[in-house]
């Protein structure tokens, strides 16, 4: 009766653990939570039907209906947007300061396309937007270095998802990604670790240095035998691209790597060296503000150009 109820606990707790391990739920609660939203946008009547570029028209026509790819799509969008502020992040006012530097910039679009046809769609947009980036203002004041206030995932899942609805509901859902240039850039370089081609600890901060009282790189040790050869061609092509700081041969046996752990915020480190972590996070947040104004340069005066 105990091997049988044991057995029974095993079976119950191991897709748990499993789920744990890997993280499913990061992926399986914004799915579920989109649902109510797709079915707002389609009791709105939203369109799914997305532009074809210029180059493309002579054999896809003007505008291509691509149907439930598009919900797929936008429940994709959901997320990301929520997980992409989440692992963007782990140094004091990274993540409400990149929730207040999106959302102003989603507020500019807004006000810029008022006079649009979607005009009702983006003030719906602002009425969410500006209060939602006023108090994610409130809050950096108080999660800036030295931090009186940890924000946690809860608010980097609520900000991402706020970013989503206003997207989804005001009918830009493709723009908004543009105003997430430096998380796409940091998912996609987080992708070795993120997958396990590397291995990837608990926790990929960088790594405080008492003396200089400033942050420096994190690192994460292997051995050249634990990961693929297409791994180690792929780590050594970065390194040669200056994108990451790889040593091999390390080691009492010469057999261990040391790379630093694969995020935007070390690659930063690695780039221009040790940084006070206050100074750390205003550069990240002046890239998020410069990408800002390429994402509208890319909006606005390129996108003329293909479509």
């Amino acid at each position: 009766m105990l091997d049988c109820l044991a057995g029974t606990c095993a079976r119950l707790t191991a897709p748990r653990k499993y789920l744990s391990q890997w993280g499913w739920y990061k992926l399986v609660l914004p799915t579920l939570a989109s649902l109510p939203l797709l079915m707002v946008y389609y009791i709105n009547q939203g369109s799914t039907t997305v532009v074809v570029p210029r180059l493309l028209r002579a054999w896809m026509g003007g505008t291509l209906n691509i149907g439930v790819l598009y919900y797929i799509y936008m429940s994709m969008l959901a997320v990301f947007c929520t997980n992409a502020i989440n692992i963007y992040a782990g140094i004091n006012g990274l993540e409400s300061g990149q929730a207040v530097v999106v959302g102003a910039s989603v507020a500019v679009f807004n006000m810029i396309e008022l006079g649009g046809f979607q005009a009702k769609s983006h003030f719906f947009s602002l009425c969410v937007i500006i209060p939602f980036t006023i108090t994610s203002l409130g809050l950096f004041i108080h999660n800036r270095y030295p931090a009186k206030a940890f924000v946690g995932d809860t608010f980097t899942y609520f900000a991402g998802m706020t970013f989503a609805v206003v997207a989804i509901i005001g009918h830009f859902s493709k723009t908004v990604l543009l105003f997430f240039i430096p998380q796409i850039f940091n998912f996609l370089y987080s992708v070795p670790q993120l997958f396990h081609f590397v291995p990837c600890p608990r926790h990929r901060l960088p790594q405080y240095n008492k003396k200089l009282d400033k942050l420096e790189p994190s690192v994460v040790e292997f051995r050249d035998t634990s990961v693929q050869w297409q791994v180690m061609a792929a780590l050594r092509l970065l390194k040669y691209l200056r994108l990451v700081h790889l040593e091999e041969g390390v080691g009492e046996d010469g057999k261990l790597c040391r790379v630093n752990n694969l995020t935007l915020v070390n690659l930063v480190l690695v780039l221009i060296g040790p940084q006070h972590e206050g100074s750390l996070t205003t550069k990240l947040l002046v890239i998020q503000g410069l990408c800002s104004g390429l994402a509208l340069f890319i909006r606005y005066p390129l996108a003329d150009l293909f479509f």
